[in-house]
């Protein structure tokens, strides 16, 4: 950590200690070693000082420093987590439940099946500078998403035929089509205002280039409708934000939590690495750190006693693909039988520390609404010999045949060798593509353990770590791959993601569709899921999706890890769990002080 750094830390608001002192040092630029052990051990002193005497400003603590805080640009974590406190959208999950509840929007939409469109009422709410938050907000955000073509939001919004502006708080939204997700992916959308985005959108427009000039735009202070405001951020050491006193949501029943925010203040600091973020956790430097803490920091942790851990599932998706345009893996039953021989509670017991659980389907069981615990099994409350005996006998009933069978002996298994394809042909070795182990050890290791497991039936397997930005384009731009592990860490918790993933039209270069997957009978039940209005329903239908997904098996889910969030417990309470975790607009809406 550079001098500079540190300087510009302590400059912040937590009460602007000593700043003078420490303006004159770097003035002076002292650069020897021993000055800057001695600024780094008075640095210390000061925050375990200060950290006695300043309960007032909550922190938090930040894995990165975000990437932008324009709303269009900032897609990353750490932006995100920022921006979501600022820009709010019409609809919001509830934590507990996970249902679509009115935000920004003051009640439930009034949808009317004869003229396809969803009327939406408005809260009295405003914006950060205490103009007031209309339709006319709506509206022109709706028009800055098509016109600039902003990702994400453009091809969602597109949907809309019209929007009928009845009065300032309500509005009529009419559909070309019927939309099972206009509710959860449209309507979710952040608003922004008129009276700030317009002038940079006329300027942008005239532009070589419109979305990269918007985009580029330094955006200095934020209007928003949340319950924060930024108020001052200094680049690489902390975004200081303060409670926005026109949030509309403060002292109101939403979700069966009365609504804060109940802090003043938030102070985000920006840490290179875990290591010294939890650290200063445990010091107390900070209350929170926002980011999934791995494993190994567990029980360190634990045995801090102003230290609370909480462990909450996430919306992720961990597993292994092949690519079923080419042989062996053209085949459903080679598939399957990989499947069979794959020990996901070993992955659980021994990769992820008993941090997580097996996946059983695409759709994580976190997403209980929509997940089906019905589909087929593979290898369930098997030892190692019934799931190899079940595989074999998979593969031998589908003609395929070994130079020299594989057996179990007093001993153990014992290895098959030259496994031939049921039209007679040696199967080529083939090359399990994982992340290297310094970008996800979890998917690395799990990619050699497969790799051991499937050699026992006598496949040719090697897996092979692979830089993630080459894997990526090997996998979903060139297609030129046997078999990959990758994973989703953060999956809408709409389940539209399913069609994404294998509808037979996405198979194409850089397409969602990585595993060529083609199924008529899916692609059909696929779109029509999506304008099945009727939540039950569709429920039907995405049940059914998942069935034959696991049946066909173009995806093996292997594991869904646990986010593991960590507090400094002695300062602030009321943390809201949800899937997900801890980090969540509902928690910054209702921590408050330790009485």
């Amino acid at each position: 950590m550079s001098l500079i750094l540190l300087s510009s830390r302590f400059k912040g608001p937590e009460k602007r200690i000593q700043q003078k002192g420490f303006s004159k040092i770097f003035n002076n630029r002292v650069k020897t070693v021993i000055f800057a052990g001695l600024i780094l051990l008075i640095t210390g002193f000061l925050i375990s000082c200060q950290k006695k005497t300043d309960t007032g400003i909550l922190k938090i603590g930040l894995p990165e420093e975000p990437k932008s805080l324009n709303l269009w640009l900032g897609s990353d974590a750490n932006s995100r987590k920022i921006l979501s406190l600022i820009y709010q959208p019409l609809y919001i999950r509830d934590p507990k439940t996970l249902k679509i509840i009115p935000w920004l929007a003051k009640e439930d939409p009034v949808f009317n099946k004869d003229e396809l469109s969803y009327t939406v009422k408005l809260r009295a709410a405003k914006w950060s500078d205490g103009s007031n938050f209309t339709s006319d907000d709506v509206v022109f955000t709706k028009k800055l998403f098509i016109d600039f073509k902003i990702p994400r939001y453009s091809s969602k919004w597109k949907a809309i035929k019209k929007i009928d502006v009845i009065d300032d708080h309500t509005l009529v939204f009419y559909l070309k089509k019927p939309s099972a997700i206009f509710l959860s992916r449209v309507l979710t959308a952040p608003m922004v205002s008129r009276k700030e985005w317009e002038p940079i959108a006329v300027k942008a427009s005239k532009t070589e280039k419109p979305l990269r000039s918007l985009q580029n735009h330094i955006i200095e202070n934020p209007l928003g409708t949340g319950p924060f405001m930024l108020a001052e951020y200094k680049k690489g050491a902390y975004i200081y934000m303060k409670k926005n006193p026109y949030f509309f949501g403060s002292g109101k029943k939403i979700a069966g939590f009365v609504l804060g925010p109940y802090v003043d203040n938030i102070l985000f600091k920006i840490y290179g690495t875990s290591d010294v973020a939890v650290l200063a956790l445990k010091k107390g430097d900070i209350d929170m750190y926002w980011w999934d803490i791995q494993p190994g920091y567990i029980k360190d942790l634990k045995v801090q006693p102003e230290i609370k851990v909480f462990l909450n599932k996430k919306s992720a998706l961990y597993y292994m693909g092949f690519n079923l345009r080419k042989p062996p893996f053209d085949d459903k039953v080679l598939r399957q039988a990989i499947a069979t021989l794959i020990d996901k509670e070993f992955i659980i017991t021994r990769i992820l520390q008993n941090y997580g659980s097996p996946m059983r389907s695409i759709i994580p069981s976190g997403n209980t609404f929509w997940h089906n615990p019905n589909v087929r099994q593979y290898g369930t409350l098997l030892d190692n010999e019934k799931r190899f005996i079940t595989a074999y006998e998979m593969l031998k009933k589908a003609g395929y045949t070994w130079d020299k069978e594989p057996v179990i002996s007093k001993t153990g298994i014992v290895e098959g060798q030259g496994i031939h394809l049921p039209d007679g042909k040696l199967m080529d070795t083939f090359v399990i593509l994982t992340p290297p182990a310094d970008y996800d050890p979890k998917r690395a290791f799990a990619g050699m353990m497969i790799q051991e497991w499937i050699r026992k039936m006598g496949m040719p397997a090697f897996a092979r770590p692979m830089s993630f930005n080459s894997l990526l384009d090997r996998v979903k731009g060139k297609h030129d791959f046997d078999a990959f592990i990758l994973g989703y860490g953060k999956l809408n918790l709409d389940p539209d993601y399913l069609r994404a993933f294998f509808y037979s039209k996405y198979d194409k270069p850089r397409g969602w569709n990585m595993s060529g997957y083609k199924n008529p009978n899916f692609d059909k039940i696929a779109k029509e899921q999506r304008s099945t209005i009727n939540e039950e329903d569709r429920k039907k239908i995405i049940w059914e999706m998942q069935a034959i997904l696991m049946e066909d098996v173009p995806y093996i889910p292997l594991y869904n890890p646990h986010i593991i969030e960590a507090i400094y417990k002695e300062r602030f309470k009321g943390w809201v769990e949800k899937v997900g975790g801890i980090g969540n607009i509902w928690s910054l809406c209702m921590v408050k002080k330790n009485n």
